[in-house]
């Protein structure tokens, strides 16, 4: 049987990501602004007596990403996990994640990752076992190679060790998913061109999984490039760079895991070539890469889905996370 975690309550500052959760998850409560104008009373009001097994939090990474040539301890936003730690005072869930980019470790001498750790041991009415470990996506299935810090912070009273999830995929067990396996069965497309059908039967299982029952297909947009653009990356190899000083804006290739996608901004820009068309990716074949199922709609359009399947946590990941959450919370009897 799957096991499944009703959704209470969710919160972004980011308008766009909002309404994607909105309309991907229509029964689940939003809050859209900062969450630190979010009052304690109106946690209460919209939690109620519910018992509350799992807080969930993806903290901004802006400030601690090896992408962010300004990174800076000092970045407001590295401090919201603050806000985590209050709601965790308030009702004292049986688990608290948190993930962020890998580059946490190493800011200010990994400051950051003691004072998360410190503050969840002792938070709530009992306090909790905080482990955190690196995790790479590409060992769970997902066609990227995406290393994220994640903390799993398990209730005192609870008893139980956590571990986290072993890898499904490798050297030694399933291969690793590659671009082929992600994106080859999605329709070409020219420049600015959309397609909102299949063209083909799924190819691996991957794309046979991340399509389901979908029939209409959603977000497959070429970007709109000027022609200097298309003939930078018609003359790239795959799997090499595009630009002399973007090393890690690559030309993928069939063969390989994409390298990790990032958010890009607020700006007209690609991150990636595709393999044997000369254009970026479409939001869908970024949502693949990411794996997203194909039912799962972005909007804002193609500048602002990027920003939201480059920061997103790869669905993949994240279900062999929780359901390690998931058997250790059941296999216990603990009602408060």
């Amino acid at each position: 049987m799957t096991k499944k975690f009703n959704i209470i309550l969710a919160n972004d500052i980011y308008i766009p990501a909002i309404k994607t959760y909105k309309v991907n998850h229509p029964n689940t409560l939003t809050i859209l602004g900062d969450i630190k104008n979010i009052t304690n009373e109106t946690f209460h009001n919209i939690v109620g007596d519910k018992i509350i097994d799992l807080v969930s939090a993806g903290v901004p990474c802006q400030g601690f990403s090896l992408a962010n040539k300004k990174r800076n301890k000092d970045d407001e936003r590295n401090y919201l996990f603050l806000e985590v730690i209050r709601f965790v005072n308030i009702f004292s869930p049986k688990a608290v994640m948190i993930e962020n980019v890998s580059g946490m470790k190493s800011l200010n001498n990994g400051s950051f990752v003691k004072d998360i750790e410190s503050s969840l041991k002792n938070a709530g009415k009992y306090g909790y076992i905080v482990k955190h470990s690196l995790i790479n996506a590409v060992d769970y299935g997902v066609p990227q190679l995406r290393n994220r810090l994640v903390f799993i912070a398990i209730r005192k009273d609870i008893k139980k060790e956590f571990h986290f999830p072993k890898a499904t995929h490798g050297v030694n067990s399933i291969p690793f998913n590659t671009i082929y396996d992600a994106i080859s069965d999605l329709p070409n497309l020219d420049n600015n061109e959309e397609k909102t059908s299949y063209e083909s039967n799924p190819k691996t299982i991957y794309q046979k999984i991340l399509r389901g029952n979908q029939k209409k297909l959603l977000n497959h947009k070429a970007p709109k490039h000027p022609v200097s653009t298309i003939e930078k990356i018609k003359n790239t190899k795959p799997g090499l760079p595009m630009y002399e000083k973007y090393k890690q804006r690559i030309r993928l290739n069939w063969n390989i895991q994409s390298p990790t996608q990032v958010a890009g901004g607020i700006r007209p820009q690609f991150q990636f070539g595709h393999p044997d068309q000369n254009r970026g990716l479409s939001i869908r074949e970024r949502a693949r890469i990411q794996s997203f199922p194909d039912n799962y709609k972005f909007l804002g359009g193609i500048v602002q889905s990027r920003v939201q399947t480059g920061n997103a946590v790869p669905p993949l990941l994240a279900k062999a996370i929780t359901l390690e959450i998931a058997n250790l919370l059941e296999s216990i009897n603990i009602e408060v």
